[in-house]
């Protein structure tokens, strides 16, 4: 119904539909959720993916991770006002937290630290 989970193994959820999304968002309580909103042609986002993957996988696993295609999803992308990529979007119990534009890695560890 979602979709496929072209990740299926890991926790990295590939959301591709804007009704998986708002499942996340609003059914995934008291966890926070970090979304990468990114792009196959984007070089800083190729450069940060197998660090966000190691996150979901080894370091935060308490956390739900996702990602979406903004070339894919364009409309939502525009809701959720993506203007760069990579972009991690934190949301916790259905409200967004916070928005951090590029691929630094010591930031977003800490973002992920500080709503966890």
């Amino acid at each position: 119904m979602f979709g496929r989970n072209k990740n299926a193994g890991n926790k990295v959820k590939e959301i591709e539909e804007r009704a998986e999304f708002n499942s996340v968002i609003n059914n995934t309580k008291d966890k926070l959720v970090v979304i990468d909103f990114y792009a196959e042609w984007c070089g800083p986002c190729r450069q940060i993916k197998p660090k966000f993957k190691k996150m979901a996988l080894e370091e935060f696993k308490d956390v739900f991770f996702a990602k979406i295609d903004v070339d894919e999803l364009e409309e939502l992308s525009e809701d959720e006002q993506i203007t760069a990529m990579p972009t991690f979007v934190f949301y916790k119990n259905g409200q967004k937290l916070e928005k951090l534009v590029g691929a630094n890695e010591v930031k977003l560890r800490e973002l992920i630290l500080k709503y966890k």
